[in-house]
Parts: C-alpha cells; structure tokens; sequence
C-alpha cells in the first residue's frame, strides 16, 4: 500500500478488571453512573471515537483511532485526569488490546465468558448501556457504534444458542447463596436490602426464593424502594438506615452511592446497641457502599464482591462447559466485525462514485428537459425509474469489487484506479479528527436488558 493511503481506523482497548487490579483500585478508576456523561464529554478531547464500560468487576476504555500507541496514550492520560489516580500507580495492572484482538475481548465480556461469575447475565445489559451512553454524548461514532452492537448481538446469541446462562448464577444470587451458607436455613434471618436498583430487585427474588423470614428495603429513591417493598417487605429512608440495621441478622448493599453509604462510625454505634450480637454485611457495590474498616469492628462479618465467585462454585461447573460452545460464536463476530471494518477505507469513494453518476445522470436528463416536458407524468416517472435502474447495474459491480478487495487489504489501488477513470475528488477516511462519526449515530439501541450492577 503506497505512504499516502490513510492508515485503517482500529479499535483499542485498555482495562483493568477483577483478574488484573484488586478491589480498591478498581473503585478509584471506576465510573459511577452519574459521572459518566461529563467523562464522555471530556473523552472526545483525547480521542476521536471513545466509549467506557464500568462495572464491578471491570473498568475498560475503548478508542477507536488509525494510531493505536498514540490511543493508548491518550486513554491512559484521560483515565488518570478523570480519576485523580496517578498513571504510575495504576499502568502495572492494565491490560491493552487492539485490532481483532480488541473485538475479541469485548464479545467474550458481552457473553458472560470474563466475568467472575461466567455466563451472568447483566453484562450484556451494561454493554448496552455503554453504547447508548456513548451515543447519547456524541463520544461514539461509526466504528465503536458498530462494535458494541455487534458485542450485544454476540451476548444474545451466546445465551440462546448454548447453555451458558443456564443454571442461575450471578452477583445477587451469589450473595444470597453466601449468606445461606453462612446462616444455614434463611427462613429465621431477617435481610436488610440497602439498595433498590435491578441488583437489589434481583436479590429480593433470590432471597424470597430461599423463604426469609423478612425483608426490609432502605434506597436512596423511596419510591423505588417501596414499590420494591410492596412486593417483599417493608421499606424505609436512607435516613432511617442506622435504625434499619439494628434489626437485621444480614445487610446486603448495591447502591448506586458514589460514596460509602454505612461507615465504621455508623456501625460501632449499631453494634452497641445490638450488645455483641453479630452482624453478616455482604457489600455487592462499586464503589464500595461499606467503609472497608467495618470489617475490624468485633462481631461484623464484611464480604464484598471479590469474596463472591466460591459461592457459586457448583453452578459454575455446567457455564465453564458450555462457555466452550460460545468460542465459536465469538470468531465468527470477529470475522464479520474485522470485514467491515476493512471497507471503511473505501466508503468515501463509495459515496463519491454514486454522486458523480447521479450528477451525470440529472445533467443529462436536465439536457432533454424540453422533451420531457412534453411527455405525461407517468411517462416522465417511467424514463426517471429506467435512468436510475440503469445507474445503480452500472454501479453494482465496481462497488461489490472494491468492497471485497478492501475486505481483502488490497482496496487502495482499486480506489486509485477509480478516483482516475471517474476523476473522482473525495477526502479519504480518518483524514479529519472526528471522521467515522456518521451513519451509526442515529441508531440507538432498544430499551431492553437494561443494566444493574452486574459483571
């Protein structure tokens, strides 16, 4: 390919997840909720096409950009001004991918194959919602739009087409299955739910599923929380939280809070009152909704999310089994996504080919504009319809083979040779910052499978 080819636009990635970072740093470079539109706004300053996916179990930032070293800078320059972390600290416990390799990586997370708890289902939710966070700020363009649809589809296809989600498995039902094997039988315990989001719905199900005595619900909406309360206990403010856990045998928290929403002060009050009767807090939460010095208080039993994945250890024998059927699946997403990446580089000439044989086709019908006056409507309509039938055969198979050699890597001098013969004048993709930003952003994904607190 000559120098002056302009360089493919790739993906790449850099993340850190439960595998590579431990808890507390995962927190300081996560991305609550609420922060995620100012960061998306101020991502499209370093890179051209940017999307973040955080969820408990990881922090990944994509870029989507001819020079992949210089993404990677960038990302990382970007992630450390967001977080306040300095790059030193966090760069050792960083995994960086791109290409193909890159894709790969996300349509294994869309199917559940990289998380703690293989095969869970509410990843597929937060890659959505990533999507459409990125296209609602504009951070996401053709490429990125294109690969996160992909990833969804690769999730659905994962999850209908193997057994992988099969047995129930995931973070509130991990969490109820370690309090049931701390406590036993459940059906004496009281449950305290800080927390009325999806994780929180989904906890009360599993805990109604183990029949406990009790479920109060504390959430920082209450309407939330008492609509979650009507269908599973009683509900109260997060003002009435300290109250709330004098009572209970097991607090399980999935907040939303940017902030630890049960500190150590909090709870040494509670443990007096309750005169050395324990405590079991199991924190679901990222950031962390519990001060992680609780934990030293006598009587509490902390557990956070990194202490889950033992609890469902049985199931996951059955995932891990049939993740080896979702393999195929993936390079097959892979191999679609990575052609039509490919004839990105052609597309301006695509665009450019169409317009010079439709301004070709208008000059000439303009040049017999007195005939055609003449003629009836209908008859003007048939002659428009036969140029434009005429138009598109001709164009058919010069753009079916400039598309296939770019699949190939070799579009470049098929591009040349059609920017001479039609004297075609067009500015090549990824020339300008913000290129690749078009057609994609109109689209923006269903409503479904929302996102909880997964992964």
């Amino acid at each position: 390919m000559p120098d002056s080819a302009p360089r493919p636009v790739e993906v790449t990635l850099v993340g850190v997840n439960h595998k590579r970072a431990p808890l507390v740093l995962r927190e300081c470079l996560a991305f609550p909720p609420s922060d995620l539109p100012p960061a998306l706004a101020a991502m499209r300053e370093y890179v051209p096409e940017g999307a973040i996916l955080s969820t408990c179990h990881r922090v990944e930032l994509y870029a989507a950009v001819p020079d992949a070293a210089r993404a990677k800078s960038q990302l990382q320059r970007f992630w450390s001004q967001q977080s306040g972390v300095p790059l030193w600290e966090f760069e050792p416990h960083l995994y960086c991918l791109e290409g193909a390799k890159a894709a790969e990586h996300l349509f294994r997370v869309a199917s559940g194959l990289d998380s703690a708890i293989v095969g869970e289902s509410q990843i597929l939710g937060q890659v959505r919602e990533s999507l459409r966070q990125g296209l609602g700020q504009r951070s996401v363009g053709r490429v990125l739009s294109a690969l996160f649809q992909q990833a969804v589809t690769t999730g659905k296809r994962a999850r209908t087409e193997t057994g992988i989600g099969r047995s129930s498995a995931s973070i509130s039902s991990a969490a109820v299955e370690l309090a049931r094997k701390t406590f036993g039988d459940l059906r004496s315990s009281r449950v305290l739910l800080v927390g009325a989001g999806k994780m929180g719905e989904l906890a009360a199900k599993n805990l109604l599923d183990k029949g406990v005595a009790g479920i109060d619900v504390v959430g920082r909406t209450p309407d939330r929380a008492m609509r979650l309360a009507l269908r599973c206990g009683n509900s109260a403010s997060l003002s009435r939280l300290e109250d709330a856990l004098w009572e209970c045998d097991i607090a399980i928290t999935c907040t939303s809070a940017p902030h630890h929403v049960i500190t150590r002060e909090m709870v040494r009050r509670v443990m007096r009152v309750r005169r050395g009767r324990p405590i079991f807090l199991i924190d679901i939460a990222v950031p962390r909704d519990v001060e992680p010095a609780v934990g030293d208080i006598g009587g509490v039993h902390l557990y956070n999310i990194d202490d889950l994945e033992s609890a469902v250890a049985d199931n996951m024998k059955e995932r891990r089994a049939e993740a080896r059927k979702v393999e195929p699946i993936i390079a097959e997403a892979v191999t679609k996504f990575e052609r039509w990446r490919a004839t990105l580089g052609v597309v301006p000439a695509i665009v450019a080919l169409r317009e010079r044989a439709e301004e070709i086709r208008r000059e000439e019908l303009a040049r017999t504009s007195a005939v055609l006056g003449k003629l009836s409507e209908e008859d003007r309509r048939r002659i428009e319809a036969l140029t434009l039938a005429i138009e598109k055969k001709l164009l058919h198979r010069p753009i079916a083979l400039l598309r296939a050699r770019a699949a190939a890597g070799d579009g470049h001098e098929t591009v040349e040779a059609l920017r001479d013969l039609f004297g075609l004048d067009f500015r090549p993709l990824g020339s300008d910052r913000r290129d690749g930003e078009g057609p994609s952003l109109e689209r923006s994904p269903s409503s479904g499978d929302r996102p909880g607190r997964g992964d």
